[in-house]
């Protein structure tokens, strides 16, 4: 059992680690921190910290630092309940709300909350399993194409160019919408495949290629809407804490490459808790992010739950990171739910 006393040490031992990234001795945490005991007494407790393996000596006679043990005790019951600032709450306001669609809205709260939080940030678009097709937009963009917008009941928008072969001209693009919002608005994503197999059928000769491929074209949007995909942003933050990772930043590339990984990890992470969740280490069974820590929220669009968060080494502010990821994702929410 680890005294009260004890448990204080542990957070400075993070504490000054994180901020220092060198051991962290007796002598340093009674000089930076009001313990009002001797350094001796600062030992004594570290070496029963040692022998919960809540720290560990990293060399022969030097400072200690947490363990991924460690770490879990602080970040379940030891960091502190921060808020960001107000300026920052201003910023993400300011820099989400100058969005132009749903896509830029995802890619900007991910480099949004690199630049907050100075990890990988991970944006996880929801999956639309409930989505309708509000509408179908089909744009005369000249030599024989057209421009095929998908728009979603939750806001999401997609394009394709659609290669027709020949110039379509008004009346011919008047009729073609028409038809296809009547074939596939208000239907879920799931049906909207299904339902314009026969779609060229329903046009003259003349006009039935095109019609296919309108069809092929807003059955791949469709398709691309259901897949799982990420937007990732900070990668390059890696650099700055390479040294973290035992200097072989590989493993963690390739698992954020290997997008996979990192949904299932997320999916894992808030399935567990309401709130900000963290997995640490040693934790994941990915041993490419045995050095790692995730940290994952949910946010809400038109009902879906998806996922929002960050990867980094485990010498980060665990405290600051989660505020800033609860505070994002809390705006995100209210954002797309307006």
């Amino acid at each position: 059992m680890v005294s009260q006393r004890g448990l204080d040490v542990l957070r400075a031992i993070v504490q000054d680690y994180v901020e220092s990234r060198e051991p962290v001795g007796s002598k340093s945490i009674v000089d930076r921190h009001n313990f009002g005991v001797s350094p001796a007494t600062i030992r004594n407790e570290m070496a029963l910290l040692e022998e919960e393996n809540l720290i560990v000596a990293p060399h022969t006679s030097s400072g200690r630092v947490p363990t991924d043990k460690g770490y879990r005790l602080f970040v379940d019951h030891l960091a502190e309940t921060k808020s960001i600032s107000a300026n920052q709450r201003q910023a993400i306001e300011k820099f989400l709300d100058e969005s132009h669609d749903f896509d830029d809205l995802l890619q900007r709260t991910s480099r949004l909350l690199s630049q907050l939080t100075r990890q990988v940030a991970v944006v996880e678009y929801p999956s639309l399993g409930s989505a309708k097709v509000k509408r179908i937009e089909l744009v005369n963009v000249g030599n024989a194409r057209l421009l095929c917008i998908l728009i979603t009941d939750n806001g999401r928008i997609d394009q394709r160019l659609v290669e027709c072969g020949r110039d379509v001209n008004d009346e011919e693009l008047n009729d073609l919408t028409l038809r296809t919002n009547g074939f596939v608005s208000g239907r879920p994503l799931s049906e909207a495949q299904s339902v314009l197999s026969n779609f060229d059928k329903e046009f003259d000769t003349r006009a039935s290629s095109i019609a296919r491929a309108v069809a092929i074209a807003i059955s791949e949007l469709v398709a691309a809407n259901r897949t799982q995909k990420l937007a990732v942003s900070g990668a390059a933050n890696l650099v700055r804490t390479e040294e973290d990772f035992s200097g072989n930043l590989y493993p963690v590339l390739d698992a954020i490459e290997e997008q996979v990984v990192l949904l299932k990890l997320m999916c894992e992470l808030v399935d567990d808790s309401s709130e900000i969740a963290v997995s640490i280490g040693s934790e994941h069974a990915e041993s490419g992010l045995r050095a790692a820590s995730l940290m994952a929220g949910a946010y809400s669009s038109a009902g879906e739950n998806a996922m929002v968060g960050i990867l980094g080494p485990t010498r980060m502010d665990y405290s600051a990171n989660m505020a800033a990821v609860r505070a994002v994702s809390r705006y995100l929410s209210r954002l797309l739910n307006a």
